[in-house]
Order: C-alpha cells, then structure tokens, then sequence
C-alpha cells in the first residue's frame, strides 16, 4: 500500500518528517523534526540532536510525504500500538 493522504494513519511513522502544529502545551507548537520512535500514547521527534517526545492525544502533527505532499493529522487517530495501528482497518494481508 503506497503512502498517500488517505493512509498516512495505517503507515509505519518512524522515518516520516513531521511538525506539530497544535498542542496543549505551547512549548511543542512549532516543533519539527523527523519521527525516531513511537509508543502507543507518544511520538519521539528529533529536532536539534535531541528527542522530543510529543502526547499524540493532545497535538495536531503535519506530515511530510515523500511525495511532496503536506497532510495534516490529529493525534487522537494515531494512538494504538504501532504495529496494530497499521493493521486495524482496510485489507491488510496480515489479518
């Protein structure tokens, strides 16, 4: 399954550009970096030699696909462990 707007929510994360642009906490608003790891509740951005780890459920994160394209995705739709985040809907081959 190719990585589009549509499917950003089902792909793997780590590895993807991002830049949070809403959260509860104003410190985080603004942050940009790429995607280092990934827990069930939190993203880990690295901006500036240093990881930030962001809580999904408060933030708005916007993704930069290697297509070019900007998609923006609220944090709520992202918690889930990873592995079965990617898994959960649609036609998965390994359900």
């Amino acid at each position: 399954m190719a990585l589009t707007a549509e499917t950003v929510t089902r792909h793997e994360l780590v590895g993807l550009d991002v830049e949070v642009v809403a959260a509860s906490n104003p410190d985080s608003i603004g942050l940009s970096g790429s995607v280092v790891t990934e827990t069930t509740r939190t993203l880990g951005i690295e901006t500036d030699g240093r990881v930030a780890h962001i809580p999904k459920e408060s933030a708005t994160f916007e993704w930069s696909l290697p297509s070019g394209e900007c998609v923006q995705t609220a944090g709520e739709t992202l918690i889930g462990r990873p592995a079965r985040r990617t898994e959960q809907t649609g036609d998965s081959i390994w359900r």
